[in-house]
């Protein structure tokens, strides 16, 4: 008989938007391979910005879903876009603790399960974790994902306490801490030496179902995504912060006053990346728009055939993120395409890559470093010498893996 383990996750269908809804889903999916089931308790649709029934159906059929009442703040209590800051610390979901906590107990005593499992980036799904854990006396795993609390992250002085405030009752009472890189588990180790032996990785991955069937519709024949050019494919969210694009923009604006950019006969595609303007304005100074393909969002199974179908992948991620690495990263492993890392070199995203094979790195922060990268590395595509990912590395990475790592750990949990 399967044990069962209760998921307290913002992050699933049909929210769209996000890469984050793959972890707790595929976790779901896989679990009761290796003994769990799940039941799931997550906010109301209403508190998504978009919805898509796109990854409805993978939800395991029979798997119980519990959605308790939330509001966005800033879309359902502003009055003329202004609200107070206190009705979203510690995040614009916060109203979705109070009957999350009710209908999370109300689980609790109808489906006995043996652990509690939440997970950030929504801090709110900690408080949850936390309340129904003191109530219930349930051993809790706490999934940081990344790190909470950081130099200048959150921005507002008070939300940044609240955040060192979650993460101190997270410490002292989660039976276990997990966090998606080495860096962050290390990081959160030094900050919280009392609970150092209970803080543990467990990467992102990616799904081998969704991609092989993604491989199936694909074997008709594979068109190019712009015949006659070489298509460098950007597939995801686009941070003007923690991904910021400008001095990518500015290596292509130099690239093209060298006659660079027209040799190489490229497109580079940003599909789905939500700060579209930013990304218009930026072609627009620096008068690369002909090179530069702004996408609108894609299904997730029609945006894994995309990225089986370009040349060569994007991956940002900016040097205030070294101890993050972008779940798209692992899906970029299993797409077997050349890479472009624009990325710290001593983050934990670049080392990532190098585990994996791939050389081509530069710092998203130095326009001269991308700019001295990009002509070797569409070289490198076009006369089919670019590096592709180690499938040893990638096989590890798919999520039945991850999903037996949580397997070990809830285990662990109830011995």
């Amino acid at each position: 008989m399967l044990k069962r383990v209760l998921m307290i996750a913002y992050h699933f269908p049909p929210l769209a938007g996000s890469s984050g809804i793959q972890r707790t889903l595929r976790f779901v999916q896989h679990l009761p391979s290796f003994g769990w089931q799940s039941v799931v308790l997550s906010a109301h649709p209403r508190a998504y910005e978009r919805t898509s029934k796109d990854l409805e159906s993978e939800v395991p059929e029979g798997t119980i879903v519990r959605r308790a009442f939330a509001l966005d703040t800033a879309r359902h209590l502003a009055i003329g876009a202004r609200y107070f800051a206190a009705m979203a610390r510690p995040d614009r979901w916060v109203s979705w603790k109070f009957d999350a906590v009710r209908q999370g107990m109300q689980m609790i005593r109808d489906m006995a399960p043996c652990v509690i499992w939440s997970t950030y980036p929504i801090a709110t799904a900690h408080l949850i974790g936390a309340e129904l854990h003191r109530r219930s006396g349930i051993p809790w795993i706490a999934d940081f994902r990344d790190p909470m609390a950081q130099d200048g992250y959150p921005e507002d002085p008070l939300t940044h306490r609240g955040f060192l405030r979650i993460e101190e009752v997270v410490a002292r009472n989660a039976a276990w801490c997990t966090f998606t890189t080495p860096s962050a588990a290390r990081m959160y180790r030094e900050r919280y030496p009392f609970a150092a032996d209970r803080i543990v990785g467990i990467e992102n991955g990616y799904d081998e179902e969704s991609f092989a069937f993604a491989e199936r519709l694909n074997a008709g024949g594979i068109a190019p995504l712009n015949p006659g050019f070489t298509t460098l494919l950007h597939s995801g969210i686009v941070y003007p912060s923690e991904r910021d694009p400008g001095p990518l923009f500015e290596a292509l604006g130099r690239l093209r006053e060298r006659g660079l950019l027209e040799a190489a006969k490229v497109r580079i595609r940003f599909r789905a990346a939500v700060h579209d303007e930013l990304l218009r304005t930026l072609a627009a100074r620096h008068a690369v728009e002909r090179w530069v393909e702004i996408c609108a969002p894609l299904g997730y199974q029609a945006a894994l055939q995309e990225m089986l179908r370009a040349e060569a992948l994007l991956l940002m991620q900016g040097a205030n993120c070294k101890e993050q690495i972008p779940a798209k990263a692992y899906e970029y492993l299993r797409a077997r395409r050349p890479i472009l890392c624009l990325s710290a070199a001593g983050g934990d995203t670049a080392a990532m890559l190098h585990q994996a094979g791939i050389s081509s790195v530069a710092s998203l922060e130095s326009a001269d470093q991308i700019e001295a990268a990009i002509p070797s590395f569409l070289q490198s595509v076009r006369d089919g010498s670019a590096q592709t990912p180690a499938d040893d590395v990638m096989q590890m990475a798919s999520r039945t893996r991850r999903s037996e790592a949580l397997a070990k750990l809830l285990n662990v949990v109830v011995s």
